[in-house]
């Protein structure tokens, strides 16, 4: 017998016009389409063409006018600046219509773009609204990036207005983003005729007289009403890293991005409208935009913005805290906030503090969710815990255990089944189709569903190249994997970090998650350096957990023996170091690339997004110690 998920899954493939015009009609259409899929420029597909919306009349106007007014749509909980404070939908059409009047002053009109780059504070949220109210584009860019970075990303999107505050705050330590922005604004070839400040009481910023504008100045503009856009209008403009080191922008339309994304808040995360929903993420990556901003409104679902860390805001019960107090129903966090979160207290003691009765699910996406951290999960919180799998373009979950149709058992190491509307395949060097429990790249079947994105901002060729080009038919993902006879799909890693070892193809992904079930290790990431003899070796990196006794030499002699039980000597794995933390960026991503770069004494650009740049250094040292890096060129010299 089928269960639902087997059902809307085939159907979604045998019939997918038919599927999304039914899932279509959970959204308010001004006019509806005049076809579902537009397949007359392939690979450029087009869903929902000759259809009218608005984004934000759909996230927020729309639930007023159903009577959800005074339901809570944002809980804004900021630990670092003690503040918890709750926004209705009423209060928030209030403040996303006058934000809106404020940008209609300065001279934003439909299709034009605004760049936001904001802290984790609701306003970011009010300002993405109020660009989807005016039918304006909007690039997000995460607060603190470094100059050059956000001039690149001004000359690229070429805002009329930039959004910003006076400051973003990490944990303890203020960051000025006024003396950021200027000097963006400087280097930048393109020049906003505006910014608006939101002046934080931590930090005054000195405005330029004739630009700046004081967020305040919202208060006085006539609310504006939402404009009609097409269906196929970009929404946005999402910049993600470029292998040439030009930020790639992806464009997301209104029609099929409400589409898909007010779809999956039941289909996917088993949430119901009125139910307290945290992506415990930024406004500035990807995670931000589909599931902190759009779906939990689009559903008539509370949204929270939170502004701190899983640690150290005050210590490792800060998401439980959370959790309890607003009585959240699901979060979703990257599975390196649980790692940190294990790590500092690795028997969840202060997990007994907390009533953590409201949470029915955990959501884990933006690494590979090593089985030790599933598995910890699951022991304490005692709920689903789903790793899921997307990307930047797809904007949504690409495989996942769907709560909503049918709840698979997990399997530690895979994000479960490929959601509906995805055709996942595995495909081989010579472009065939891959045996069950063979390893290959995972690529999609065109058309992908709505809600992905649909090119690349002024790059349309780039976007064929990087993306379709090397798969005819085919969307590459860059990540490698397998499905196996359960329909069950492994992502390995990305097709980049794969090894080469003596002719062996090997996953570093695979080696980290043997390293990863040691039970002293918090934290791990395994890169491929250089040698002369086998081409490539792997070299391992890991974090102890808080409190572990033993010797660092003792516990390398262990996961080395466990790499060779497990996965056998073909690995080669031999080498590894401990070390206090790794290099990430400030979504949680390990940066594997450049820990390799180094490891082989390359010259590398510090990445715009990490986290603290210090870690290099310790790295660097760490590497030292047993061979690698500098002290490696030396004694080859």
């Amino acid at each position: 017998m089928t269960n639902a998920y087997q059902q809307a899954y085939e159907r979604s493939l045998k019939d997918p016009e038919g599927f999304w015009a039914d899932a279509a009609k959970d959204i308010h259409w001004n006019k509806t389409w005049d076809k579902v899929l537009d397949d007359s420029r392939k690979p450029f597909y087009r869903w929902f063409t000759g259809g009218e919306v608005n984004t934000c009349y759909n996230a927020v106007d729309r639930h007023v006018e159903d009577g959800r007014g005074t339901q809570a749509a944002i809980i804004y909980d900021s630990p670092v600046t003690d503040t918890v404070r709750t926004i209705t939908y009423a209060e928030l059409k209030d403040q996303v219509s006058k934000f809106a009047g404020l940008l209609r002053g300065l001279g934003v009109d439909k299709g034009d773009r605004v760049l936001v780059y904001m802290p984790m504070v609701p306003e970011a949220v009010v300002a993405m609204l109020a660009c989807a109210r005016l039918g304006a584009v909007h690039s997000v860019v995460f607060g603190g990036f470094a100059s050059n970075e956000l001039a690149t990303r001004i000359n690229d999107a070429q805002p009329k207005v930039i959004v910003s505050a006076s400051c973003g705050i990490e944990t303890a330590r203020v960051i000025p983003y006024k003396p950021l922005l200027d000097h963006a604004i400087d280097l930048a070839d393109h020049k906003p005729a505006h910014t608006v400040v939101l002046q934080r009481p931590q930090v005054a910023a000195a405005m330029v007289a004739g630009r700046d504008v004081d967020w305040s100045e919202a208060d006085k503009a006539a609310p504006a009403e939402c404009v009609t856009v097409a269906a196929t209008d970009p929404l946005y403009i999402l910049y993600t890293s470029g292998t040439t080191g030009q930020p790639k922008g992806v464009v997301r339309d209104n029609g099929g991005h409400m589409v898909a994304l007010k779809w999956t808040m039941k289909n996917v995360y088993n949430i119901e409208p009125g139910q307290v929903f945290w992506a415990a993420s930024d406004v500035g990556w990807v995670v931000g935009h589909s599931y902190i901003c759009y779906a939990p409104l689009l559903h008539g679902a509370t949204t929270v913005v939170y502004e701190g860390k899983p640690v150290g805001t005050p210590d490792a019960g800060a998401f439980w805290r959370v959790i309890s107090q607003h009585k959240i129903t699901a979060l979703f966090t990257a599975p390196t906030a649980f790692r940190a979160i294990k790590r500092e207290d690795p028997n969840a003691e202060l997990l007994q503090k907390y009533d953590m009765s409201s949470l029915k699910a955990l959501f884990l996406a933006g690494e590979r969710s090593d089985p030790d951290t599933i598995k910890w999960a699951q022991t304490n919180l005692k709920v689903p815990v789903v790793d899921h799998w997307w990307q930047t373009e797809t904007g949504w979950a690409i495989a996942a255990n769907c709560l909503g149709l049918h709840e698979f058992p997990v399997k530690p190491g895979s994000p479960t089944k490929a959601a509906p509307g995805w055709d996942l395949q595995v495909l081989d060097e010579g472009h065939h189709q891959c045996k069950p429990g063979q390893t290959g790249s995972l690529v999609v079947k065109l058309p992908l569903p709505p809600g992905t994105f649909y090119t690349l901002w002024n790059a349309e060729q780039r976007f064929f190249e990087s993306y379709m080009a090397e798969y005819p038919g085919f969307y590459k993902t860059a990540d490698a994997g397998m499905i196996d006879e359960d329909g069950y799909v492994y992502v390995m890693s990305r097709t980049d970090d794969i090894i080469n070892v003596a002719g062996h193809r090997l996953s570093t992904g695979q080696m980290e998650e043997v390293l990863a079930s040691h039970p002293d290790v918090a934290e791990c990431a395994v890169i491929g350096v250089a040698d002369q003899l086998k081409g490539q070796l792997p070299l391992g990196f890991i974090c102890l957990k808080a409190g572990v006794t033993k010797a660092d030499d003792d516990v390398i002699k262990e996961v080395v023996k466990l790499v060779r039980e497990v996965i056998g000597p073909v690995a080669a794995f031999k080498s590894c170091t401990v070390v206090k933390r790794l290099p990430k960026t400030r979504s949680g991503k390990i940066l594997r690339g450049t820990m390799q770069k180094i490891a082989d004494n390359q010259d590398f650009k510090m990445p715009a997004t990490i986290d603290d740049p210090a870690i290099l250094e310790e790295i660097d040292e760490s590497l030292q110690s047993i061979g690698y890096s500098k002290a490696r060129t030396e004694a080859v010299e």
